[in-house]
């Protein structure tokens, strides 16, 4: 049996390139994908969690987590389209919408 620190310490590693990803590139796709790399490092420590406690407590958790996931990129990816369509970039410095 594999024990949970291994997958706490993978949960910790993703979650630092997701963290990287998102500070160092300035590709809007790259950046949503950063940020769905950090949520699935937290679904990975929430199942580990939940298999050392013996409780479905942190699955269940997962399954939110993925569905507010799953809202976050098609509401993401739907307003990146509408940037590009207008911009037609998708680098994250050029685009500013608040100055009209």
């Amino acid at each position: 049996m594999v024990p949970t620190a291994y997958y706490i310490l993978l949960s910790a590693a993703l979650f630092a390139i997701g963290v990287l990803g998102v500070l160092v590139r300035r590709n809007a796709l790259v950046v949503f994908m950063s940020v769905e790399l950090m949520l699935n490092a937290a679904n990975l420590a929430f199942v580990a969690f939940a298999r050392e406690r013996l409780s479905v407590d942190g699955q269940v958790l997962v399954f939110f987590v993925i569905t507010v996931a799953a809202a976050e990129v098609a509401v993401g990816l739907a307003l990146l389209v509408a940037i590009f369509r207008s911009k037609r970039t998708a680098d994250v410095d050029e685009v500013s919408v608040l100055k009209g």
